[in-house]
């Protein structure tokens, strides 16, 4: 069984990838909240946001990681 560790990326043939530009439901929440995941349940500090994937499913996402991975959309598209 290969094994990973985080930092020590291996010397593989590695391709680059773009993710989809997929349209989700999301809000951001002032106050810390939990919400019920397919891993478990998951909390959310203040600021964090609240997103519903293209399946249904729900999940946090911390504040910081959001501001660097997403921009909020401008139309209800």
């Amino acid at each position: 069984m290969l094994k990973f560790v985080q930092d020590q990326i291996p010397k593989l043939d590695f391709k680059k990838a773009k993710k989809k530009p997929i349209s989700i439901k999301c809000v951001q929440i002032d106050e810390p909240f939990e919400v019920e995941t397919m891993e478990g349940r998951m909390k959310g500090k203040p600021g964090d946001w609240l997103m519903v994937g293209v399946n249904g499913e729900m999940y946090c996402c911390d504040a910081a990681i959001f501001k660097k991975t997403y921009d909020l959309c401008t139309d209800e598209k």
